[in-house]
């Protein structure tokens, strides 16, 4: 389990730049999960314990890129033809075999080891094969080629000894791939996050169940539930609370002996029928922050006993927002993950905004190209922290810094897809 000082996520004055909770959080915050080998099949989307180290060099020897000729740079003529005699053919998989004489070429095919001190391949559409000389006749090569065309060189990918992937890595079908490249039939990775995830509000019922007046159906520990399994969290769906603090305490305590992260969503404004800030400090600590955002200003972060805990806001919107920017890196710093902020990208707004300074906004959009081939992003019609479907119908998020207050149509904005958070 996570240990936190009781200050961890203490703050005082105004509103909580986004930086500084981030900072604060990679300050605070070390791995929790342990260690455990997987077969490389079943590697996909764990994250390595350890750098892995190669074995080997890859490719472990010489070899041909094309099919060809393989000869020797300095028996080549450098202001007409050369004529060599063909004195071998090696093909992939085969052995290199023994030196052959100068003054010679080999018949070699792609991915085939060159033969000891040949250091230059000839494409067969640059020769012209005839009778002649030698166990297979002889090659007719004509001049300009380079020293070592043609050629990779062992170790060219992978050096024996090299740290090919670091600790902290989500591994990746590509990542997979190299492992196996280098021999490896399993690899050492993170156990699983454990997360506890809740829904509060009288005004919930689970999809299925009939709608009474004034009741909605909870999203929100849906899509909670999916993201944290996307990141490879195991997640333990506690249902939906009433607003009741005594129910409350006791669920968050039940959910701190078996979880390394508990997850809420609702409960954490200053309202009257908001219970979890009460629930939370009754059974440990929480630390409100107030974060300079839009949407997703109520946010509650602490632990319940020594278990980190997130309390994120009630609106679907707003608990998205904040789960990126907040309890994505909390679970990657938890399961021992390299945080990876997402990339921006700089494309042109197509509309007007005014927002507070000091404030950081997330603003929905759609992208498409302009007749001359340039990114424009259109404001999502509707823009209320409810309005779940407009984050199924935007392409991801203009990102407005803290300091813009006006927005003018045709200006550069930063750009955030939602493929780099999802």
């Amino acid at each position: 389990m996570a240990q936190l000082s009781d200050d961890c996520f203490a703050f005082g004055g105004p509103l909580m730049t986004l930086e500084a909770a981030q900072d604060l959080l990679a300050e605070r915050l070390t791995a929790v999960t342990g260690t455990e080998s997987v077969a490389l099949i079943d590697s996909l989307g764990r994250v390595l314990a350890g750098d892995v180290v190669s074995p080997v060099s890859v490719p472990p020897h010489d070899n041909s890129a094309v099919d060809g000729y393989a000869v020797r740079f300095e028996d080549l003529s450098r202001e007409g033809d050369t004529v060599l005699p063909i004195v071998g053919r090696i093909a992939a998989g085969d052995g290199a075999g023994r030196p052959d004489p100068c003054g010679t070429a080999v018949r070699i095919f792609t991915g085939a080891p060159m033969p000891p001190g040949f250091d230059t391949v000839m494409m067969q559409e640059d020769c012209r094969e005839q009778s002649g000389p030698g166990v297979l006749g002889s090659v007719l090569i004509q001049p300009g080629i380079k020293r070592g065309a043609n050629l990779r060189k062992a170790g060219e990918d992978v050096m024996a000894g090299s740290v090919i992937l670091p600790a902290g890595r989500r591994l990746r079908p590509q990542d997979v791939g190299l492992l196996a490249a280098v021999g490896s039939t399993a690899v050492t990775v993170r156990t699983p996050l454990r997360v506890a995830i809740i829904s509060t509000g009288n005004e919930l019922v689970e999809p299925g169940s009939p709608l009474a007046p004034g009741a909605i159906y909870d999203a929100n520990r849906f899509t909670l539930s999916a993201l944290i399994r996307q990141m490879g969290g195991r997640v333990t769906d506690f249902g939906i609370l009433r607003d009741n603090p005594v129910e409350l305490k006791q669920v968050l305590e039940t959910a701190a002996k078996s979880h390394d992260l508990i997850v809420t969503t609702g409960g954490v404004s200053t309202g009257e029928e908001d219970h979890v800030k009460g629930a939370v400090e009754a059974s440990g600590g929480l630390h409100f922050w107030r974060l300079a955002i839009k949407p997703g200003r109520p946010v509650a972060l602490g632990q319940v006993r020594s278990v980190p805990f997130v309390g994120l806001p009630g609106n679907p919107v707003a608990a998205m927002i904040t789960f990126f920017c907040l309890a994505r890196p909390l679970i990657q710093l938890l399961g021992g993950e390299t945080v990876t902020g997402p990339t921006l990208f700089r494309v042109r707004s197509d509309f007007d905004y005014k927002k507070k300074e000091g404030r950081r906004e997330f603003v929905r959009v759609c992208l498409r190209r302009d007749p001359g081939g340039t990114l424009v992003a259109t404001k999502f019609p509707r823009d209320g922290a409810g309005i779940l479907s407009s984050m199924v119908g935007s392409d991801g998020l203009v990102v407005l810094s803290e300091e813009i207050t006006r927005l003018e149509s045709g200006s550069m904005v930063e750009y955030m897809p939602f493929t780099e958070v999802l």
